[in-house]
């Protein structure tokens, strides 16, 4: 008999591929603010058009967008950048959550 993958090895795992595939892509985008916003952006509308279960959502989308490196870059930047970095993501974000999730 199968039993079912534990909860906490199945997001694990969305999650360790969902932050390599940030890395690489994150690599091969120069790093920065705007790579970043970009995935993020690009997360929240695979969540909202997809809303995928624990292994896609919370694990590998989960990984894919970064709160910490949103986090680190508007601690170490003026703050008039940070504040327009915020207002970017939360706008962004939002706005493509629900976007994604009017074309399901």
């Amino acid at each position: 008999m199968m039993y079912p993958m534990p909860h906490f090895i199945t997001v694990g795992s969305g999650a360790a591929l969902g932050a390599g595939a940030r890395y690489l892509l994150t690599v091969a985008f120069g790093g920065g603010l705007i790579p970043l916003l970009i995935l993020n952006i690009v997360g929240s509308a695979l969540m909202g058009y997809a809303r995928p279960g624990p292994f896609w959502g919370t694990g590998f989308l989960g990984g894919f967008t970064s709160f910490a490196g949103f986090a680190f870059y508007t601690a170490h930047t003026h703050w008039s950048i940070a504040l327009a970095y915020v207002t970017a993501t939360l706008v962004g974000c939002t706005a493509a959550y629900l976007a994604g999730d009017k074309l399901r």
